[in-house]
């Protein structure tokens, strides 16, 4: 049996030059006839000619033993709607034979969802970028950028991008410290467990000998003081590449950067001083008390805060983390904090953390 990619490479190549059927008109829900409201599902997906979406669920006129087809319409968008007395759960389908892949959706009454569904993927893939250089930092170095599972399959679709530091550690067990990786692509494939996360393109930034120089926005004693100019790589050189190469929503609400320990400490650091770019954070066990905490003043004094952040910590830094938390509470942050008893300063306890920390960044699917 052949792969699902190789069935959809197939299928796009023999249909790449016929023009799709023509469209229906699209529009709002219909007006109801006052006894229950409409809801209306749109599928974006390209087909090409003589395939088809079709719905299967729960409730409002549909089953889970018979599909229902959808109309396509502009832009390969297929729309159906339905008249659910209670949010019923979905799934598309492909030809009515192939499943979309992941958790059922929701549809609501009165309500229109849009859903960008993967058939032939079962997870993202990565690709590495070797020696991608900086002249802000006058080096090279590896950047490794996750692709989500509907990358391939639905090309008009874009997605937030999550930067993250400490690259090594992200994706493979056997490049990371100790051994153990932060599992970021199975995290995202996988989901926060009932809470799914949604599908986003990460980009991992391989540190290298200068790691605490550019993780830190002051001397502190250690040799620190190169935030600014990492932060002018990730944001000036590293940023706009990624978003020429990629499918990517590059405002500021949609473009996150994470880190842990130094990494969450210059993650909390771009998100106040380059507030137009990086609009979402997540600092695990950020390494608060630098330069005798001085990262909390620098919060208490900004101006525009993160549109979205996350901090935790274990018993690590608790105390310093949680004046952190009570800064960024105090200053009406949208704020995650969460707080791990018995957990150690190490990859095992922010692999553990991660899944929760992208759901929150990240929104459901």
């Amino acid at each position: 049996m052949r792969p699902r990619w190789l069935a959809l490479a197939a299928f796009l190549v023999a249909c790449a030059a016929v023009a799709p059927p023509a469209p229906a008109p699209a529009g709002d829900v219909p007006a109801d006839d006052g006894r229950r409201p409409r809801a209306r599902l749109v599928v974006h997906y390209p087909t090409g000619w003589g395939h088809r979406i079709s719905v299967r669920g729960s409730a409002g006129g549909l089953t889970w033993s018979a599909g229902q087809d959808l109309t396509w319409t502009a832009g390969d968008a297929w729309t159906g709607t339905f008249a659910p007395t209670a949010s019923i759960e979905l799934k598309p389908l492909f030809d009515d034979t192939t499943w979309s892949l992941g958790p059922n959706y929701v549809l609501a009454p009165g309500k229109t969802l849009d859903v960008w569904p993967h058939f032939f993927h079962d997870g993202g893939r990565l690709v590495e970028i070797h020696d991608f250089a900086s002249g802000r930092l006058g080096d090279t170095r590896r950047v490794t950028v996750y692709l989500p599972p509907s990358y391939d399959e639905t090309p008009a679709r874009r997605y937030a991008v999550v930067y993250m530091h400490d690259g090594q550690n992200l994706f493979h067990d056997g490049e990371a410290f100790a051994g153990v990786s932060w599992d970021v692509a199975g995290a995202m494939d996988r989901g926060a467990g009932d809470a799914t996360i949604a599908e986003a393109i990460v980009v991992g930034i391989d540190n290298d000998s200068d790691r605490i120089w550019e993780y830190t926005p002051t001397d502190g004693g250690y040799g620190g003081g190169g935030a600014d100019a990492y932060l002018g790589f990730v944001a000036d050189e590293l940023k706009p590449a990624i978003d020429s190469a990629y499918h990517t929503l590059p405002d500021r609400e949609h473009t996150a950067i994470v880190g842990s320990s130094l990494g969450g400490l210059v993650s909390i650091y771009a998100g106040i001083v380059r507030p137009e770019t990086f609009g979402v954070v997540g600092a695990l066990s950020p390494s608060t008390w630098w330069d005798g905490t001085w990262i909390i003043a620098k919060v208490a004094a900004a101006g525009t805060l993160p549109a979205r952040i996350y901090v935790d910590s274990g018993d690590d830094d608790r105390a310093d983390t949680a004046r952190l938390a009570d800064t960024l509470n105090g200053r009406g942050a949208n704020l995650d904090y969460v707080v791990d008893p018995g957990a150690q300063h190490s990859e095992y306890y922010w692999r553990r953390r991660l899944p929760g920390a992208l759901a929150f960044l990240l929104g459901p699917r």
